[in-house]
């Protein structure tokens, strides 16, 4: 049985060699710098470990986005400190299935797109790579918005020009997109360049994230000196003492918890653990990276922009009904008003909100490059990885344009489709780690397991409570018909799909399980829950025993299909 997991293990794509071919050298000393380490005291091995970072903070970049703007925003101008709880919770919760992908990833060096598609099912993986594809194509195009009107809002705060006509407006922010659209290319394409080019790309996105960290820092300092934030309950919103029950609430702390970490985030990072090199070595490493690089630089940033816009513009009145549109732009004109200066206002902050733009639109490149080229089957590097890194250019410059239109009706399903694929990738990854078939001796077991599993579950239960608290909550609470419509649809998506993939695991017929099933999920996942699996081969059914050891009785080694 051994050699057949083996065997089965060496048949899929393992690594990115067009990436960690330029530096085996480099690569071979750093595996025995970490072997050196592992023997340090925890201290010294940390700082061993910060040299070394970097797809963590990749992370950090990915989600720093307009999505964690708007949320942040909102958070402080409607609730002041309330809700400064939200966003790290999300993002230990989302820490857990990262840590599962990391070790999955370096214990096996499989690509999770293939390792899907082997070890639960082909519809799996292709779900997963083309969903975080479109969901990276979709939220692409408020970040060039954010970025255009960000850059355009600093240029009028320091020079005082204002555009003659409307077309001179939109010509600018045509021109502000090309230009980071220039910039963003050249910043991404270095990561196809060899090592060298993987370790200039993640130093530049930190230095980026430091960016957003020390602006909103500078603002918060600025107000604190005029005796502007209220300390007490500041700390007091770190604790989960106010649960928001209106919708304006429930909206906000669901878009906290949804820009934490999204499927595209799930596709993202195994694959930048893959182009470093990183393996069974990597292990320590890559869970500091993730405290490191992750964790807490998001925590921080997002922390600090709730508490800019709390000590500044908090004012529940104004945006409990929502008929105040609350943009970056606007909380930096906001800022102004309140008394801070058009340096600290404008500039400042706008460069703070500038650098998660840009950071974002990077991030969302690379994970096109890659998405695309797992889809299409071609190796990442070359001339045709870099093509697909640009594709979802044009829809980033368009929403340069389009998205104050698009943006209105487009949300609602965007945010729903988005927020309904992550709970996939969260179960898939959960299985995989649970795959005795795919991570061998790498499994765990006993104590470790179990207690890897509970976090795992509870993760994904707050995913998918979160996710259908909010759904619902549209359907009950005022909204258009055409909304309440999309909603159900989702929730009935959300359903199907779930049960849809437990059928598959059964080696049973998912399409009709789901279609059915998603009409009356309780039933449904009860009688899966009894229902015995099916041998693959014969489709007979067949014991749990038969079924753990890969082994029919009449068709014998079913390990391999």
């Amino acid at each position: 049985m051994k050699n057949d997991q083996n065997s089965t293990s060496d048949n899929l794509v393992k690594g990115l060699p067009m990436f960690t071919a330029s530096a085996p050298d480099i690569i071979a000393q750093e595996k025995a710098d970490l072997e050196a380490l592992a023997s340090k005291p925890r201290l010294q091995r940390w700082k061993g470990y910060l040299a070394k970072t970097g797809p963590g903070w990749l992370q950090s970049a990915l989600v720093l986005g307009s999505g964690s703007a708007i949320a942040s925003l909102f958070a402080g101008a409607f609730l002041q400190y309330r809700l400064l709880w939200v966003q790290p919770l999300a993002m230990g919760l989302g820490i857990v299935m990262f840590w599962a992908m990391a070790y999955q990833t370096l214990s096996t060096g499989v690509r999770p797109f293939h390792a899907m598609k082997r070890y639960i099912h082909p519809v799996v993986g292709w779900s997963w790579a083309i969903g975080a594809l479109l969901a990276t194509m979709i939220w692409h195009l408020p970040q060039y918005a954010l970025a255009a009107g960000m850059t355009d809002d600093m240029i009028k705060a320091t020079t005082g020009w204002t555009p003659p006509s409307a077309a001179a407006q939109i010509i600018l922010l045509i021109v502000i997109g090309l230009i980071v659209l220039a910039i963003s290319t050249l910043v991404v394409w270095t990561y196809s360049s060899g090592h060298k080019g993987i370790r200039l790309y993640e130093r530049i996105l930190k230095g980026l994230v430091w960016m957003i960290i020390v602006a909103f820092t500078i603002v918060i300092v600025r107000r604190a000196i005029e005796g502007g934030v209220e300390w007490g309950r500041l700390f007091k919103g770190f604790l989960p003492l106010y649960i928001p029950t209106d919708q304006r609430g429930v909206s906000i702390v669901m878009a906290a918890f949804s820009a934490a970490t999204g499927i595209n985030a799930t596709f993202l990072f195994p694959y930048t653990l893959l182009a470093r090199g990183w393996g069974k070595e990597h292990r320590g490493l890559s869970g500091f990276d993730l405290v490191t690089g992750m964790l807490l630089p998001f925590c921080i940033a997002t922390s600090l922009m709730v508490i800019a816009t709390g000590c500044t513009i908090y004012d529940p009145v104004q945006f409990a009904s929502g008929s105040t549109k609350l943009s970056p732009i606007g909380a930096a004109a906001m800022l102004q008003s309140a008394g801070l200066g058009v340096f600290f206002s404008r500039i400042v902050f706008g460069l703070g909100i500038l650098g998660m733009a840009l950071s974002s639109i990077t991030m969302h490149m690379l994970i096109c490059g890659f998405a695309a080229c797992e889809i299409f089957g071609v190796e990442p590097g070359g001339w045709r990885y870099r093509l697909a890194c640009l594709i979802p250019a044009p829809a980033g410059v368009a929403g340069v344009v389009l998205w104050p239109y698009i943006g209105s009706w487009i949300a609602i399903p965007a945010s729903a489709i988005c927020g309904l694929m992550l709970p996939i990738a969260f179960i898939a990854f959960f299985i995989l780690n649970n795959s005795k078939r795919y991570l061998g001796d790498n499994k765990p077991t006993g104590t470790r397991a179990l207690v890897w599993n509970i976090a795992m579950v509870v993760s994904i239960c707050a995913t998918l409570a979160g996710i259908i608290y909010y759904l619902v909550s549209l359907i009950v609470v005022g909204q258009s018909m055409v909304a309440k419509i999309i909603v159900s649809f989702v929730l009935y998506a959300i359903s199907a799909t779930i049960i849809g993939l437990l059928a598959v695991r059964k080696n049973r017929w998912g399409l009709a399980w789901g279609m059915i099933g998603g009409l009356f999920p309780l039933p449904a996942l009860l009688i899966l829950m009894f229902k015995p699996f099916l041998c693959p081969k014969c489709k007979q059914s067949i014991s749990d025993r038969e079924w753990k050891n890969r082994a029919c009785l009449r068709c014998g080694d079913i390990s391999q299909t």
